[in-house]
């Protein structure tokens, strides 16, 4: 095919036809690009800052640059006072002890539910906007809810247990119950979004391998396993990273739940940090130097996810 010659007078008409293009796309884009880089960006970067110094909330000017010295409170103390450490490997352990917990929880219960949806049984419709309704409400809402069913004297649970003859369980002030009442909580809240994700993938998956594994005999958990299982692989990878990365941010249920007890064995990272920034003795260099170290964490565990889901997919 000859190559085409454009003449000045085309193309200046051209340039000017994609200039005006893109000049509609960044008016589109624009508001989003502020709002991103002034809540995101900017905040990302100053925490930066933050972390390397003895930071004044009220005298900004008077703050003192200490270099890597609140990574170091944070990861091994100073010197004999080792309260920050403690603070921050306790709240690490128990973030873990929620995600290693939670996250098989959150990609299980919504994969069941979108497979019994994906059957269409009699009003799975409703089902469907039934499952998904709690995402749609604040963690306050969702906290003074479940507290309220998880109380000890006139919680619903309790008054089930009690209907059967059982003894009512203290759920928030002990353990086990306080770990169970913070992840029934939170699968309950947040698992309409990830059936929702499986199901669009199951939606996508060609009914036609479906029929061929039927003629061929296939019983339905052959299919599962072998057809619509790798179907979705994709969309089990985003709700798994996603799932990983929501689960080390927890904060509001055991913040409204147990207020972090019993004994702080619910106190996660995000609480101590938090309890950094507030108060006469507020510490914000050092909440920002565990919170970039907690990031750095979810990132490292994000690839290694991402790398293993990918390699499992290769097979």
């Amino acid at each position: 095919m000859a190559k085409k010659f454009l003449n000045p007078e085309q193309k200046k008409r051209r340039y000017l036809a994609n200039a005006k293009r893109y000049a509609v796309i960044g008016a589109f884009l624009l508001p989003y690009i502020i709002l991103f880089a002034t809540f995101f960006i900017y905040p990302f970067f100053y925490g930066i800052y933050i972390s390397f110094f003895r930071w004044n909330v009220f005298d900004t000017a008077s703050s003192t640059f200490v270099g890597f010295e609140n990574y170091q409170k944070a990861l091994f103390g100073i010197g004999d006072i080792t309260i920050w450490r403690e603070y921050f490997w306790l709240g690490l352990k128990n973030t873990l002890i929620f995600v290693l917990i939670s996250v098989p929880l959150l990609i299980l219960v919504p994969l069941i539910i979108a497979i019994l949806i994906d059957i269409q049984p009699r009003g799975y419709k409703a089902f469907r906007v039934i499952f998904f309704l709690p995402t749609v409400l604040s963690i306050s809402a969702i906290g003074i809810i479940w507290k309220w069913q998880f109380d000890t004297n006139n919680g619903f649970i309790n008054g089930i247990i009690n209907l059967f003859g059982g003894e009512s369980v203290s759920w928030l002030n002990t353990q086990p119950g306080a770990w169970i009442a913070i992840l029934v909580t939170t699968v309950w809240w947040t698992i309409g979004t990830n059936t929702v994700i499986l199901g669009a993938g199951l939606k996508e998956v060609d009914k036609q391998l479906y029929e061929a594994a039927e003629l061929d005999g296939c019983n339905y958990f052959q299919v599962l396993r072998h057809i619509s299982l790798p179907a979705i692989s994709n969309q089990m990878i985003i709700c798994t990273i996603t799932t990983v990365i929501a689960s080390f941010n927890i904060y509001g249920q055991p913040a409204l739940l147990t207020g972090g007890g019993p004994e702080r064995s619910t106190t996660v990272l995000m609480m101590f940090i938090r309890g950094q920034l507030t108060g006469t003795n507020a510490q914000p260099g050092l909440a920002a130097a565990m919170a970039i170290l907690m990031g750095l964490l979810i990132i490292m565990v994000s690839i290694g996810q991402l790398i293993y889901n990918r390699r499992a997919v290769n097979r």
